[in-house]
């Protein structure tokens, strides 16, 4: 039984520390875009719905690269760090190039969402690419 509770420890503590900073990264994220996106996915706008879980799926690849491949858990959590830097800098660049995406995804545009999450989305998994 001992195995079990050693086995048990480390992975509690990757799962709950990566939970955590999937959480601090909603938070950040959605602070840092220019609308709101859990008030406009509560009202069924699949636009932020698609921009919003791209960025998820982008950054938590990067969560599980890390932890799959770094046995410190104080690495882990300074990868997670630089993949929320990563995540927001690409939201930023993009919002930047693409003038009107911010509006569209607001107006409901599923198209732009969907682009703005599978950047996100794609950036997220050369992020974790480049852990390797």
């Amino acid at each position: 039984m001992p195995a079990v509770i050693d086995a048990a420890v480390p992975y509690l503590a990757y799962l709950l520390s990566a939970l955590m900073m999937l959480a601090v990264f909603l938070v950040l994220y959605t602070r840092v875009t220019r609308f709101d996106e859990l008030k406009l996915i509560r009202e069924g706008n699949a636009a932020a719905a698609l921009s919003l879980g791209g960025a998820i799926l982008g950054f938590s690849c990067t969560l599980a690269f890390s932890i799959a491949l770094h046995a410190s858990w104080h690495l882990f959590l300074v990868w997670s760090a630089a993949a929320m830097i990563v995540q927001v800098v690409a939201y930023a660049c993009v919002a930047r190039a693409l003038r009107h995406m911010n509006q569209a995804i607001h107006d409901g545009n599923a198209a732009m969402g969907g682009v703005m999450g599978a950047i996100s989305a794609g950036v997220g998994v050369i992020n974790a690419a480049c852990l390797t």
